[in-house]
């Protein structure tokens, strides 16, 4: 018992994804999947990026 309320947010969440109209960039999902990142790394996050062998690894 008590599954109402999740099943009915559930399908309230599968609507909205469903019926939502999205604007795709096909384009850029390609550059973001093969790393070509247009945005640059904040200085704060340089060494984090380095460390973990991200983009600012060259």
């Amino acid at each position: 018992m008590g599954r109402g309320r999740a099943k009915a947010k559930q399908t309230k969440v599968a609507r909205d994804l469903k019926y939502r109209t999205l604007d795709t960039d096909f384009n850029d999902l390609a550059r973001e999947l093969h790393g070509e990142s247009g945005d640059p790394i904040p200085d704060q996050y340089v060494d984090l990026a380095k460390e973990l062998g991200g983009p600012a690894a060259s």
